[in-house]
């Protein structure tokens, strides 16, 4: 197995990336959609909020 697009194993590397591509979001982008979506807590990482701009809009 000389090809470079099979590892060791036999698994096929190109089809992999193809089916990992088709699988939808990331593990990382699920946790930011939930974060920005939920409004779950401690998730202030993922949040795109100005907290300034509020503030003076509660003023």
């Amino acid at each position: 197995m000389n090809d470079k697009s099979f590892t060791t194993s036999g698994t096929n590397i190109n089809e992999v990336k193809r089916k990992n591509a088709q699988s939808g979001m990331s593990y990382n982008e699920a946790k930011n959609y939930i974060a920005k979506t939920t409004g779950g807590h401690n998730t202030q990482a993922f949040s795109d909020t100005d907290i300034s701009e509020i503030r003076n809009k509660l003023k």
